[in-house]
């Protein structure tokens, strides 16, 4: 007697009859793509449309590649906002694209919860091995998630309650990171939040105040905060990283933004010799720009202390963690990564476009400072001496302080078709944070355009200026 053969699966997508459900996306889009703002409008975030359309942002991009979208006239717009830094290889790289399709197609075991896929191993080494001093990893779904585990275990492994963060930073807004973002707008009205102190971006002695009352778990920094792309001073994460040890804390290094290469070496911490952060955060770039990953770095003690028994085993986890397709973007982000010397190029391309706009701060009275490393990079505009343009800031400053970086903006987009953001509410600086993969060509295009924006802007009327009254206007009525 012979046994039945084990019955062949039904068809993916087949329903009770084995009829399909006759989904397809491009239908879809094609049918009511175009409803775009009106959706999120109705069903979603409704202020974001609205902030779009007031700013003159509510465009229809139709496709996207490398450093570049195209809208549906064929014209294309030079990314250098690069999603937030999501996008660190830009949009669509071949490799990554080809990693997603090849881990679909393997019909992978995922996410049984009771067995250990080898991606998620893969993956931890390829990371550890450009972080030495480290042992170990958790996979989360984002960065904030990643500064949330950073947190609990920073607590746990001490037995201490409070984390020290610094002003202006930002971390994340779920709760146990927004604990420790230092802008008072994200806070408001979300507390009690979890027991912590800021401090200011290079302030060793009120870090040593803190740390003497001894219920210090950890200090969390990124090494180039986002907001403002402020630099920590010289010496001063190797400063805090001894003050930390001696007092039995942690150091908590964010490089959700900056590592990956973004300011021209894998993390950011490592442009200051000696510095071996406890934790460090990433996420954003690993993605490749497809799905969502964050990653907590730490060693092996902490590790071991938050895991102390299989009793224990599920502490701390997260459902969508180490997902074979997170896993494989992010080893095929790290491939790129290798293979074509993205960070060697970041921090050269980064280098050519700081010099070049910092040769502009002696034409333009407007502009004030370019800082920053590698492809990340601040430019900050302030009070002219001219008597004329002074009058004009002054109009700015008193309605809304930020309302003049907005006004370089705005033009950079709608003349020049380069994507730029302000750098954080009430200031007056752009952010460029580009694909790690521009080069020469990007560079020429975003210095050509900002240097006739900054003529326009000197001129003293023109189209710049009636649009900055129109931005005054909205400001007061907001009020």
């Amino acid at each position: 007697m012979t046994e039945d053969a084990p019955e062949a699966p039904a068809p993916a997508g087949s329903g009770p009859a084995g009829a399909s459900r006759g989904f397809d996306l491009a239908e879809l889009l094609a049918a009511r793509g175009g409803e775009r703002y009106e959706l999120h409008s109705r069903h979603l975030n409704h202020q974001l449309p609205r902030m779009l359309r007031t700013i003159g942002f509510d465009r229809v991009y139709e496709r996207a590649e490398g450093a570049y979208f195209w809208d549906a006239d064929g014209n294309d717009y030079l990314d250098m906002l690069a999603g937030f830094g999501v996008m660190g290889l830009g949009r669509h790289h071949p490799v990554v694209r080809k990693a997603l399709h090849d881990v679909l197609d393997a019909s992978l075991a995922d996410l049984t919860r009771f067995d250990c896929q080898p991606l998620p191993g893969l993956l931890a080494e390829k990371l550890l091995a450009h972080s030495p001093h480290l042992d170990r990893v958790f996979f989360g779904n984002s960065g904030t998630e990643a500064v949330e585990t950073a947190l609990k275990f920073a607590r746990y492994a001490t037995g201490r309650p409070r984390v020290l963060y610094c002003s202006h930073a930002f971390h994340g807004l779920t709760t146990g990171a927004l604990s420790v973002n230092g802008e008072k707008g994200f806070r408001d009205g979300f507390a009690p939040l979890l027991p912590d102190t800021a401090i200011e971006l290079g302030d060793l002695d009120a870090l040593e105040r803190e740390l003497r009352r001894g219920d210090v778990a950890g200090f969390v920094v990124e090494p180039i905060q986002g907001k403002g792309v402020l630099e920590s001073p010289p010496g001063f994460l190797r400063a805090a990283q001894e003050l930390l040890h001696r007092h039995g804390a942690l150091l908590i290094a964010d490089e959700v933004q900056t590592g990956l290469g973004r300011t021209g070496d894998f993390y950011a911490y490592q442009h200051e010799a000696g510095v071996e952060p406890d934790l460090v955060c990433v996420a954003k770039a690993l993605s490749g720009g497809y799905v969502p990953v964050g990653a907590t770095l730490g060693k092996d003690w902490i590790f071991k202390k938050v895991y102390s028994s299989m009793d224990r085993v599920l502490v701390h986890s997260a459902s969508f963690g180490s997902n074979a397709q997170a896993m494989a973007a992010g080893l095929a982000v790290l491939s790129v990564m290798e293979d074509e010397q993205i960070v060697a190029n970041a921090r050269r391309t980064g280098g050519l476009l700081k010099t070049r706009l910092a040769a502009l701060t002696g034409k333009y009275e407007l502009l004030h400072d370019v800082r920053g490393r590698g492809l990340m990079i601040g430019i900050e505009f302030g009070r002219p001496a001219s008597l004329a343009l002074r009058g004009r800031w002054a109009m700015l400053q008193a309605a809304r302080k930020g309302l003049f970086a907005q006004m370089v903006v705005v033009p950079l987009l709608q003349k020049h078709r380069i994507l730029t953001q302000v750098s954080g509410d009430h200031l007056e600086v752009i952010k460029l944070i580009p694909p790690l993969t521009v080069g020469e060509k990007e560079v020429d295009r975003f210095v050509d355009a900002f240097t006739a924006v900054m003529d326009d802007a000197h001129s003293g009327g023109g189209l710049m200026w009636d649009f900055g009254r129109t931005l005054v206007k909205q400001a007061v009525a907001h009020r």
